[in-house]
């Protein structure tokens, strides 16, 4: 089991990125998927959390209305869009599967990819 985060990069403030999460070896639709970050000198949190079934979403405070996780199951791929891109956004960002969105938390006790590095600067 083994997921892949792909798109990170540098963006000025205010700006966009599509995170994406795919795997190899199995197919993602089985499972709920969550984005999660790690900032230097902090604690890992969860982002965003879709569900497997349903589609239902969960969001941490800090990033609601801002950004919009999906999934497309013919591809085997979840997104992750982020917009209006905040210099507290930087940081490493993994997928993992089997998650789920509680108390105003996002967590995870699945498989976890290596992660893609957002950096958001001017």
């Amino acid at each position: 089991v083994q997921l892949q985060a792909s798109g990170g990069g540098l963006v000025q403030p205010g700006g966009s990125l599509r995170l994406s999460c795919t795997s190899s070896g199995f197919t993602l639709d089985y499972w709920s998927i969550g984005w999660f970050r790690q900032a230097p000198g902090k604690k890992r949190e969860g982002v965003s959390c879709i569900s497997s079934r349903d589609g239902i979403t969960y969001y941490v405070d800090s990033v609601k209305g801002r950004f919009t996780i999906s999934r497309d199951n013919a591809k085997n791929t979840v997104y992750l869009q982020m917009n209006s891109l905040k210099p507290e956004d930087t940081a490493l960002y993994y997928c993992a599967t089997r998650c789920t969105g509680i108390g105003g938390r996002i967590i995870s006790n699945g498989s976890w990819g290596q992660g893609t590095l957002v950096t958001v600067s001017s």
